[in-house]
């Protein structure tokens, strides 16, 4: 069952990417190539480079970062990298050149909160500002947030809940005839650049993603076969197949393969100690070592 969950997730964001990019299986090559004539060579170099500093397992998501920042380029127009954002923050273009993610997005990477910045600048081109943030982590519907002043019952207002994410809350006159409000869940919505980063991340998958100018292909690097066979004989013992796993494991490219084919995510919990094994395995990580021991005590 939650292996079909992954293919119909994969099948729904080859469609969004078909209908943002135009592309039936994204690569990291027609991505690079669509990006020169809308974002411009210079900045989709600082913009590749970014992604080419990324660790391996974090490349299809500064890809998918990239490919939020070429829809919302479309909709927004060139400019928007040049405008300065007020405050603090530096324009756009300021951020690729420094490669500095700022508070509160720290969590970040720059390519990440340049996708985050343009999605929601998306979205409220498209329905306005919010007038509040909500954490749907919570599913309350009633009375979320402060109502701004001279609303009136009946009244949709825009609320933010995600970056390019937005909802509407409707409001209502209690019985006490005070106001508050109701989240319309069925509103639910996301801006395209949103969508574009959330599809192009799970129609490509975690890679192999080779970029141009690598020299030597970081995914050619050889891997210790001894740990890569703790790794693929965990993965045999809790149900993985062996075609999903391939035949062997000798170089990055083939660990990463197999880390996309095996859908870890739609397993059962115990599968994120095996993902942390084998992206330090990919990452050539120094913990390596510690994360199989976890993975032999769990």
């Amino acid at each position: 069952m939650r292996q079909a969950h992954a293919e119909d997730a994969r099948t729904e964001a080859r469609r969004v990417v078909r209908n943002l990019l135009g592309e039936d299986r994204p690569t990291a090559e027609t991505l690079i190539g669509d990006g020169g004539p809308v974002l411009g060579d210079d900045r989709t170099r600082r913009t590749l480079d970014l992604a080419l500093g990324a660790q391996l397992t974090r490349r299809s998501a500064e890809l998918a970062a990239i490919a939020a920042l070429l829809v919302g380029t479309r909709e927004l127009g060139e400019e928007w990298w040049g405008r300065s954002r007020g405050g603090k923050l530096p324009a756009p273009d300021e951020v690729v050149r420094t490669a500095v993610a700022i508070e509160p997005w720290t969590d970040l990477t720059a390519l990440e909160m340049l996708a985050a910045w343009i999605a929601d600048d998306a979205a409220d081109q498209l329905w306005g500002a919010p007038v509040a943030q909500v954490d749907l982590n919570s599913w309350q519907a009633e009375d979320r947030f402060d109502l701004p002043p001279d609303v009136r019952p009946g009244q949709r207002l825009v609320v933010h809940f995600d970056a390019g994410g937005r909802l509407d809350a409707v409001v209502a006159r209690r019985a006490d005839e005070e106001l508050g409000s109701n989240l319309d869940f069925q509103s639910l919505r996301y801006s395209r650049p949103a969508e574009a980063q959330w599809s192009w991340g799970v129609a490509a998958g975690l890679g192999p993603h080779r970029l141009p100018g690598e020299s030597p292909d970081p995914y050619a690097r050889e891997v210790s076969s001894a740990a890569a066979d703790v790794l693929r004989a965990w993965a045999m013992r809790h149900g993985a197949t062996r075609e999903q796993l391939g035949e062997s494991w000798r170089t990055v490219g083939d660990v990463v393969a197999a880390i996309e084919r095996v859908d870890w995510m739609w397993r059962s919990g115990e599968w994120f100690g095996w993902w942390r094994g084998a992206s330090a395995l990919v990452d050539d990580s120094a913990y390596l070592p510690y994360r199989l021991e976890e993975l032999a005590a769990g």
